[in-house]
């Protein structure tokens, strides 16, 4: 069992509480009885939690001076960090890097434990890897200090961090996306990092087992980066009252996070959100069809419950019937197992009544359900108290009136796919009216587009602007080097929403000029006087 203390001020401090996370096989094994092994250490009415062999982590539960101390060491190491040198800090990231590719399988079994399944798990890290490879450490030397020389002077544009910036990863993929700080830290903020009660032990074995350990090499100052652990809207109500607070850095709903955004912004904070999705994927009648179908069933990694994957496909009529066979035969072969398993994509969901309100409302708005729609025990055989669901496909006839059905309209956070076919019209007509549906999603995090008409594509570009992110024939949910895996518009990002580079939404932009030889009177005219030669 791995121990995590709260991490403040570049010490383990504890409060005496924990949280316990159970082996995730374990709990979908015999669920009643992890379940109570988990309470049961929590309460203090077991002690044999080092021990156990269904026991995998345990974190402390940071005291509220805890959390007022992790601030202030927050405040107190940005002075020193942010004058740190610029390649004194990417450093930290160039080290990050190799040491997660160091230990790129230790990384993968501690999100299985924690439940993600193997293959969402190898994602996750492989994101992890490309985004912080030296093509994105160059990317982030640009973003940080741009110099240039013009006539006597020297002109620097230099993002200067904003100060103790806040993260709250979201609880399906709370680790990955809590790597999302370190660009924060390389920009030179001071870093404040909340794990959730429901899955600590990800972020803590990132955070505290190989990002601190590089802070410390590289000689940060104490309190640079601190790790807390708690009931989420307690901390945040604390960091929204904190005047040592600047940024807000918070992954979850839309509902929540536009609220917190506001609030944010009343009190004087950067908010930087990232919220739900509900992605758009385009099959026109030239695609490759086996690639596109392959892009359309990553809307079934971890059942859905993600919120970058696929949420909505546009079919185009000529090929629909073409592309729903091989959509569905790909689909029977997703089933669900224990995360250690190979190839396993689905993992369990708990708010199954919403998936059946989503599937019933499609239905009675005349949908037609092709494969799916019945929850599944462990061994895939249907059930109706399976922990898991069946990957859905629905389809819809006509965009015109798609967005009446929720399942189309909303975020959808379970393993559910609506088909829209396309009503049959000229192309130029039907293309058309995809991009206003695109442009008029009140999401926007990614879209993605299959032709291999290259006017198409042409067109595609210069007129989609919802989103922060464009794939234009290729993977829906895979990362691309130097571009940003996160951030979009709308709902996604709100009305600050954007592509999300964290090393520029927690920075703020300084010129500098440097003279040489300049007469401040004659440099008030210079430019006019210039002209009149001219």
């Amino acid at each position: 069992m791995r121990s995590y203390n709260s991490y403040i001020n570049g010490e383990e401090v504890s409060s005496g509480s924990w949280v316990y996370t159970i082996k995730a096989s374990a709990v979908l094994t015999d669920t009643l009885q992890s379940l109570k092994l988990k309470r049961n250490l929590e309460k203090g009415k077991r002690d044999d939690g080092e021990s156990h062999p269904d026991v995998v982590a345990r974190c402390d539960i940071t005291s509220d001076e805890q959390l007022d101390l992790a601030l202030e060491s927050a405040k107190n190491a940005f002075s020193q960090w942010s004058t740190f040198p610029i390649e004194k800090r990417l450093e930290v990231g160039t080290r990050f890097h190799q040491e997660v590719l160091d230990r790129k399988q230790e990384f993968i079994d501690v999100l299985i434990e924690e439940g993600h399944p193997r293959k969402l798990a190898e994602w996750e890290v492989s994101g992890i890897l490309q985004s912080t490879d030296s093509d994105a450490v160059n990317l982030w030397r640009k973003q940080l200090l741009e110099e240039c020389q013009i006539g006597s002077r020297d002109l620097k544009l230099i993002r200067r961090a904003d100060g103790v910036v806040t993260l709250s990863p979201p609880q399906n993929a709370a680790a990955s996306n809590s790597v999302g700080g370190l660009a924060c830290l390389i920009a030179g903020n001071a870093l404040v990092v909340k794990a959730p009660r429901s899955c600590s032990y990800g972020v803590m074995y990132v955070c505290r087992e190989i990002i601190a350990p590089i802070l410390e090499e590289v000689g940060a100052p104490r309190g640079t980066l601190n790790l807390v652990c708690g009931t989420s809207s307690k901390i945040m109500s604390r960091w929204m009252d904190s005047p040592l607070v600047n940024d807000i850095f918070f992954f979850g709903s839309s509902e929540r996070g536009i609220k917190i955004g506001t609030e944010a912004v009343q009190k004087g904070k950067k908010p930087v959100l990232e919220l739900a999705g509900n992605d758009v994927c385009v099959v026109w009648h030239d695609a490759d069809l086996d690639c596109a179908a392959e892009a359309l069933t990553e809307c079934f990694f971890g059942s859905g419950q993600i919120c970058m994957v696929p949420k909505c496909a546009l079919i185009h009529p000529a090929i629909v019937e073409r592309l729903v066979d091989k959509l569905h035969t790909l689909v029977s072969f997703i089933q669900p197992g224990l995360p250690e398993e190979k190839d396993v994509l689905l993992s369990p969901v708990l708010r199954t009544e919403e998936f059946f309100r989503f599937l019933d409302d499609a239905v009675k708005a005349g949908a037609e359900v092709i494969t799916g729609g019945v929850r599944v025990e462990l061994d895939g055989t249907e059930s109706p108290t399976g922990p898991f669901l069946a990957p859905t496909l629905v389809k819809i006839q006509g965009l015109k009136d798609a967005r009446d059905i929720e399942c189309v309209r909303k975020e959808t956070f379970f393993p559910l796919l609506p088909l829209i076919v396309l009503e049959s019209e000229p192309d130029d007509v039907s293309l058309s009216r995809v991009i206003e549906f695109i442009n008029s999603n009140e999401y926007g995090l990614r879209n993605s587009f299959w032709t291999s008409n290259e006017k198409t594509i042409e067109e595609v570009v210069q007129r989609v602007n919802n989103g922060g992110l464009l794939k234009i024939n290729d993977s829906h949910i895979g990362f691309v080097p130097y571009l940003g895996t996160h951030g979009g518009t709308g709902l996604t990002g709100g009305p600050f929403g954007e592509l999300n580079y964290p090393m520029l939404r927690t920075t703020h932009l300084q010129g500098v000029s440097i003279g040489h030889g300049i007469r401040p009177r004659q440099s008030v005219f210079e430019y006019v006087a210039s002209k009149k030669d001219v």
